[in-house]
């Protein structure tokens, strides 16, 4: 049998399997699947290198479907392959199964979450840094649709894929001309794509993609390429079936009854073939041991020298790498004010520029975290709300991405409410299983590196502009869920609970209280996610559950939502918070203005007391 026909037979088996899936399910886009069946077949039946036995094999070449919905040809092709059983393709779409609408690591071979359009290739292009850092030789491939290509996120990917050099990198666009609601931007006009590409310095080729022999030729022209490269396929939508080819109004319509009936006649009868057989191994490199320590060496901060806590990351991220060669570093050209620049001077080989592209940096984090490795990123906080969509699909992606926000609130002062990040833990906290860690000094904000470090998931670390004074020692021990409390005594009347900036503010707000005779003890919440329950409310239930929350954050999704859930029943909280849009000023008058300042906490104490 010839490879042609070998691989033809496999295209209409995976057209078939995906016509009884989404019919089975009563839901999913066939057509989008029968648009790419001969890319599939040739791609993970003669193209790809994989172990069938072992998803997390670093040699095994890497698939990316970028056009998500069409999720249930990517399932056929594992049944084909051996890695899943045929008896498992019902289950699409249902609760007990893998199998879902769009790929998700709950299957082990999708490294990443799609369906979110346009963010398949940035992923593709962290995989391919971290394969090239490994050196295990293998290749990435991502397959798109021509509709996500409207996206400005594939182009950001485009142009870091060029950056990097990155011939390791394979991307094909199925240029089916029709979109969910009516024809793409520019339906079959494969040279608009291929222009495009090339001028982001990619080498492009441009093919029938129904045609087995143009896509095996292509995919040999790719693997001897010196650039990324893109493979544009002319595809019809619906292939395969008569009344689906090129029809508009079928994007995610499942078939039943009579057509569903005629659709399976038209491609049966199911080919007899042994697909699996025709799976090929990886190609073996020697293998690369790595380093993966945790624990940071114990570091002193003189008592009467002031620390920003941005720039303590940026040294404890040098001493994590020290000690653990799979951090890596991932910038949007602010490294010298968010400090990771003291990383890429030290690591450059694990430091990679993005330039400033939010979005393009938070989706290559996924690829390199699917790797293994631990992907810091950093940049204002207010930026990252930029990157949000990525952010979201990190965590549908269980990627092991640490986050870093500086310059948050309306402490950085001159530069303006469009640099101050105030909406940022809003952002984060919505996230399952984001830890949130907001430090005041610099043994603080040293303990919360190692901390999201060790921690296996996403982290966010808040850092503050300003230098900020010592408050702690080279002993204190910090943890997950933890706080600390800095004031205490018997006569405590209040409990104020802060984090990061407002540690510093409620202190001296507390000296200037004593003075009248007002004691109140400060709590510093360091963990606003997970936020320490316990701690809290014995402090709180110790000063009458008189409590006040003070942040230099908007009014939602940050600190004090936090901790109204975790007070007594009977507790009385004022929240002290950003209480209005603000504007350019010196910090310490931008924080007095906007309701977060010492004497507006000396205030609040006051008037909580009187209730």
């Amino acid at each position: 049998m010839t490879i042609g026909k070998k691989l033809s037979k496999i295209a209409r088996r995976l057209r078939i399997h995906s016509l009884h899936m989404t019919s089975t399910a009563g839901s999913g886009h066939p057509t989008s699947c029968f648009s790419i069946a001969e890319i599939m077949a040739c791609l993970f039946f003669q193209e790809m290198r994989y172990n069938s036995n072992n998803p997390h094999d670093i040699y095994n070449d890497e698939f990316v479907l970028s056009k998500g919905h069409a999720a249930p040809i990517l399932w056929a092709c594992y049944a084909e392959a051996g890695i899943i059983r045929q008896e498992e393709l019902p289950g699409l779409r249902k609760l007990a199964s893998v199998l879902e609408g769009h790929p998700t690591p709950l299957m082990p071979w999708a490294k990443a979450a799609t369906g979110s359009l346009g963010q398949g290739l940035r992923v593709g292009v962290g995989l391919a840094l971290a394969s090239k850092s490994l050196g295990s030789g293998n290749r990435v491939f991502v397959l798109l649709g021509d509709g996500e290509c409207a996206e400005g996120n594939v182009w950001e990917a485009a142009n870091a894929a060029s950056n990097f050099k990155l011939n390791n990198l394979c991307a094909i666009v199925d240029v089916n001309r029709l979109g969910q609601s009516e024809a793409t931007q520019h339906g079959h006009d494969i040279r608009k794509y291929q222009d495009r590409f090339r001028a982001f310095g990619w080498n492009a080729i441009s093919i029938d993609g129904h045609s087995i022999p143009q896509i095996l030729n292509a995919l040999k022209k790719a693997e001897k390429s010196v650039k990324p490269a893109v493979i544009i396929a002319k595809t019809v939508k619906g292939k395969g079936v008569s009344f689906l080819e090129d029809r508009d109004g079928w994007h995610g319509k499942p078939l039943k009854g009579e057509q569903l009936e005629q659709a399976l006649e038209e491609l049966a009868p199911m080919p007899e073939i042994t697909s699996k057989r025709f799976v090929k191994k990886p190609l073996k490199k020697k293998q690369v041991t790595l380093k993966r320590r945790f624990s940071l060496p114990k570091k002193s901060y003189p008592e009467n020298e002031p620390a920003a806590t941005r720039e303590v990351y940026g040294q404890a991220l040098v001493d994590l790498g020290k000690i653990n060669d799979y951090v890596m570093a991932v910038d949007g050209d602010v490294k010298n004010s968010t400090f990771s620049e003291f990383f890429f001077e030290a690591y450059p080989e694990r430091s990679f520029q993005v330039f400033i592209a939010e979005q393009n940096m938070a989706g290559l984090a996924i690829g390199l975290s699917a790797r293994g490795y631990i992907p810091f990123i950093a940049s204002f906080a207010c930026f990252l709300t930029r990157a949000h969509d990525q952010i979201r699909m990190a965590a549908y992606s269980r990627a092991n991405v640490k986050i870093v926000g500086s310059h948050a609130g309306v402490s950085i002062g001159e530069d303006g409410p469009s640099q101050m990040g105030l909406e940022d833990m809003a952002m984060f906290s919505p996230i399952p299983e984001c830890l949130i860690l907001y430090p005041s000094d610099a043994y603080s904000a040293r303990a919360c590196v190692e901390m999201m470090a060790r921690f296996q998931g996403m982290a966010y670390l808040r850092t503050t502009r300003p230098k900020t004074p010592v408050l702690y020692k080279k002993s204190d021990r910090f943890f997950i869920g933890g706080s600390k409390t800095l004031r205490k005594s018997g006569r405590d009347r209040v409990t104020i609970i802060a984090a990061g900036i407002t540690v510093h503010n409620a202190l001296t707000a507390c000296e200037e209280l004593e003075k009248e005779g007002i004691f109140v003890r400060v709590v510093d919440a360091y963990s606003v996610k997970p936020i320490d329950a316990r701690g809290i409310r014995r402090n709180v239930e110790e000063t009458n559950g008189k409590v006040i929350v003070v942040e230099d954050h908007f009014n939602r999704g940050g600190l004090g939502d936090a901790v109204r859930p975790v007070l007594p029943r009977r507790a009385e909280m004022l929240h002290l918070f950003v209480n209005e849009l603000p504007r350019s000023g010196k910090a310490e008058k931008l924080m007095e203005k906007f309701g977060i300042g010492p004497r507006r906490i000396q205030k609040a104490v006051k008037r909580i007391l009187k209730k």
